[in-house]
């Protein structure tokens, strides 16, 4: 098992200036923030990272940015997806250049290939680099659910090395888990359903709440792998209200609206996305006091 992409993966939020541009001063204070937080590794550039507003250069530049402050400490895993193989393949090869660790790559959308393109898709991407590839099953939103026998196949090419779940078919997902080699890591893609899937067998989460909490999440998946499960139950049933409140629009929207009330942020999305309703917010509010998140803790 490469047990870089195991644990606790942040993916990360893409903060912007009040201009509207990619503010990089706070990508890497946010990625120095996870770090120092005891996270496994990041994830930039992905849905939570608002990828499909970035320009490809754009996108670029946050990896170096992330790579850089990360200086080796942890992985980097730079999203790279799309519904056009080509411009996928081209785009691996620029977060490869950019010095990007390994790449998540969620299934095409839109155009919904059948299970033969999936296949061939990832094939493309996987003879295009060397790099650790991550496949990305979020059906809800892609419109294509990458079934078990699918990934079964995908998982033979050289370097496909572990999928994001993020399905929430949780009989999908123990199939996935008791069918593939040990060494094929699964990543649940639902902060909600770590517990279930780290029971089932699962590895780790690419988490959005970890954006906001991210040593707690380390402490979940930990003591889960040395069978605290009380220590760690206690700890989720805690968080639970705060995984539920990011999604209670689409994500990033709630968990960026949640971290500028924590003072990590500025509350800027690019269009389509736009702030929370007023009833999101005053939720997003009620459970930061709840769980005591407010500046001063946020940024300690």
């Amino acid at each position: 098992m490469s047990p870089q992409w195991t644990g606790v993966g942040t993916a990360l939020v893409t903060p912007f200036t009040a201009a509207g541009a990619v503010d990089e001063a706070a990508v890497q204070r946010l990625a120095r923030r996870q770090i120092d937080a005891g996270v496994h590794f990041l994830s930039p550039c992905g849905t939570t990272g608002e990828a499909p507003t970035l320009s490809d250069d754009e996108k670029v530049r946050v990896v170096e940015l992330v790579v850089e402050e990360a200086e080796g400490r942890i992985p980097i895993l730079a999203g790279a997806g799309g519904y056009s193989t080509r411009e996928v393949v081209g785009l691996v090869g620029q977060m490869e250049r950019a010095g990007a660790d390994g790449i998540l790559s969620v299934t095409p959308y839109y155009n919904k290939p059948t299970p033969a393109g999936l296949f061939e898709h990832y094939k493309a991407i996987s003879e295009s680099t060397a790099l650790p590839i991550i496949v990305y099953n979020v059906p809800g939103r892609t419109g294509v659910n990458v079934d078990v026998l699918t990934l079964a196949r995908i998982a033979e090419l050289k370097n496909i090395v572990a999928v994001k779940e993020a399905s929430g078919n949780l009989e999908q997902i123990a199939e996935i888990c008791a069918t593939l080699p040990e060494n094929f890591i699964v990543l649940a893609g639902d902060d909600e359903l770590v517990m279930r899937v780290l029971a089932l067998g699962g590895d780790g989460v690419i988490s959005v709440v970890a954006n906001e909490v991210p040593a707690e999440m380390v402490q979940i998946v930990k003591k889960v792998q040395e069978n605290n499960l009380e220590f760690a139950q206690k700890l989720y049933d805690r968080l639970l209200p705060l995984m539920q409140v990011n999604f209670l629009e689409s994500n990033p929207v709630p968990v960026k609206a949640a971290m500028a009330a924590m003072g990590l942020v500025n509350e800027v999305y690019r269009l389509p996305m736009t702030s929370p309703q007023t009833k999101t917010r005053d939720s997003i509010f009620r459970i930061l006091r709840d769980l005591k998140l407010n500046t001063e803790t946020a940024n300690t």
